[in-house]
């Protein structure tokens, strides 16, 4: 277990740029704009103030789910490379020989990728952009005090907002990391047979899957097949919108608990299940190509 540990610890080593220290350099840049179109009457102080007293909840709680979908389709995308590129990362540095002199076997090196890639590496993101999110509600609430209109009941509601808007926040983000599981393990297990030709096959795979199925079984085109209807299912979460379209619509408040108990009744769980057991297999297999590629 130790073993296992270290190894997902030296995932985070190696790839501690894209997942902590980029996203930590957008928001110094992020911080120091708002700061700069503060500083030159670019934003109305005043304005912007009486805004976030009007309508505090909605404002705040608008601007976090705004910032929480920027910060996970920058997640989303530099998973992907990490599974397309750093699955094959030991053969490039020769690090692979370095592991093979230890009691360490291909499968277990090739979970703690993937361990990483559901866990620490997300999970360091996640912190990153909860910081950014504290930041941009401490500048709104500097401005309701600038413009005279900051109050103990507005800062309470603003924390009381900020905890649970990152409550949904964590469980979205845990369930989108579950549903896209098959995705990013096919692309590691491509990547450490083929290395980064794994981020055009990924793309080319399905394509051919779907055109084969149409030339056996007919269809209108290759794009209206059985399984390119699947793989757009599999590639958009699950969210239920049935609560947020009432809220959109002014027929309820928003709630995080009612969101959270809609989202988590509706996912598609059994799917969850399919996916996980798929990663595994073709997990599985690639090691024992890595095994038996190494030995030859």
């Amino acid at each position: 277990m130790k073993a296992f540990i270290a190894l997902v610890r030296r995932e985070f080593i190696e790839h501690r740029g894209p997942f902590l220290y980029g996203p930590l350099i957008l928001v110094a840049i992020v911080l120091a704009l708002t700061i700069l179109a503060f500083s030159v009457n670019r934003l109305d102080t005043r304005l912007t103030g009486q805004l976030a007293t009007v309508v505090p909840t909605w404002v705040f709680e608008a601007g976090f789910a705004g910032l929480a979908v920027g910060w996970m389709l920058y997640l989303g995308f530099v998973l992907f490379f990490y599974c397309a590129d750093g699955f094959a990362a030991d053969k490039r540095n020769n690090a692979m020989l370095f592991w093979k002199s230890m009691p360490v076997s291909d499968l277990k090196v090739l979970l703690s990728k993937l361990a990483a890639a559901l866990t620490i590496l997300p999970g360091s993101v996640f912190g990153v952009a909860l910081f950014s999110i504290l930041l941009m509600f401490t500048v709104a609430y500097i401005t309701t005090m600038v413009g005279g209109l900051g109050t103990g009941a507005l800062l309470g509601s603003i924390v009381s907002t900020y905890f649970q808007m990152a409550l949904v926040f964590l469980v979205v983000l845990v369930c989108a990391l579950l549903w896209y599981l098959p995705y990013m393990a096919l692309v590691g297990a491509l990547g450490s047979v083929v290395g980064r030709w794994a981020i055009p096959l990924t793309f080319l795979l399905p394509t051919v899957i779907s055109a084969l199925e149409w030339v056996t079984l007919g269809g209108m085109h290759p794009f209206a097949t059985r399984t390119w209807n699947f793989l757009n299912y599999r590639s958009q979460v699950p969210v239920s919108l049935d609560y947020l379209e009432s809220v959109f619509d002014g027929a309820a408040p928003w709630n995080s608990g009612l969101f959270l108990t809609d989202l988590l009744q509706k996912f598609d769980w059994l799917q969850v299940g399919i996916g996980a057991g798929f990663a595994v297999i073709v997990i599985i297999i690639a090691a024992e190509y890595r095994r038996r590629a190494a030995a030859n």
